[in-house]
């Protein structure tokens, strides 16, 4: 893989970093998963706009340079470099302070590396067979700001990733310090009862989302009524599906919470208006 660092593209080489980085040390940085498909970046512009916003809220120093133009800029450079420029892909952008101090930095600057990995699909494909999934309950998640952002402070998500492999599921559901869900280890959750589709709010702590905020829109046009509240796990008993979002793969269908099974009718339609969102929007 070639990387860009900086705005530089360092070929075929190991990344090499400093001892003192604080993404290594601290976790002292935030990052942004975007899909590159039919040479457009998915949705670029709200994923724009939420990196700005969690740079602000973690008190990095914003480059003047970092403008929208420029970040695509970079995102295709490393997109060329790695010839997936006829291709899907997975890029990664992740924003670091910079090295220097303990807990307290002694800057507020930054320094921001993209990667670009293969990524099969260039639409949204709804899985065919549902996912299964069960809750994880060893640790919780806070509610708050800091639970919107997608931090490279991550362990909570690894801890529950290697839950979930250990039982054999798919995924694992991820409660809040109220014992309400709030996401998987991957994506935003979604449940469907009747014509009320219901996501928990931002306040709970669950990441601010991108395919999240995607489906929100589109809900009108399936005639749900959306709604962001929170909610228990014993409210799964009650839903007729249940769906994860991200912006890799739209939306995946869980068809298994322990006893519960969950359809995935609405899930599809709900995949379809992503992909006509998308296509739309193509340059």
């Amino acid at each position: 893989m070639n990387y860009n660092l900086n705005g530089y593209i360092i070929r075929n080489k190991h990344l090499a970093i400093q001892v003192n980085n604080r993404g290594l040390n601290y976790g002292d940085g935030i990052f942004e998963t975007i899909k590159y498909s039919l040479k457009r970046v998915n949705f670029w512009e709200d994923h724009y706009f939420r990196l700005m916003a969690s740079m602000r809220i973690v008190r990095m120093e914003i480059p003047m340079s970092f403008s929208p133009e420029y970040l695509e800029e970079q995102i295709r450079k490393t997109i060329k470099a790695n010839e997936l420029e006829e291709s899907s892909a997975r890029i990664k952008i992740l924003v670091v302070r910079k090295a220097g101090g303990f807990y307290t930095p002694e800057t507020n600057d930054v320094d921001f590396l993209i990667t670009a990995d293969p990524w099969e699909e260039d639409s949204y494909v709804l899985n065919e067979q549902g996912l299964e999934v069960d809750l994880f309950k060893d640790f919780y998640k806070q509610s708050g700001l800091l639970g919107n952002l997608k931090s490279s402070s991550a362990q909570l998500y690894t801890i529950a990733g290697i839950f979930a492999r250990e039982n054999k599921l798919d995924d694992a559901l991820l409660l809040n310090e109220k014992k309400e869900l709030i996401e998987t280890t991957s994506s935003n959750i979604f449940m469907l009862k009747g014509k009320e589709l219901i996501t928990p709010p931002l306040s709970s702590g669950c990441l601010k989302g991108i395919m999240r905020k995607q489906i929100i829109d589109l809900a009108p046009q399936l005639d749900l009524e959306i709604k962001e509240e929170s909610f228990s796990p014993f409210a799964l008993q009650k839903a007729d599906e249940l769906w994860l979002s991200n912006s890799m793969h739209g939306i995946r269908w869980v068809s298994q919470y322990r006893k519960k099974s969950f359809g995935s009718q609405m899930a599809a339609q709900m995949q379809k208006r992503l992909n006509v969102k998308l296509a739309l929007n193509l340059d």
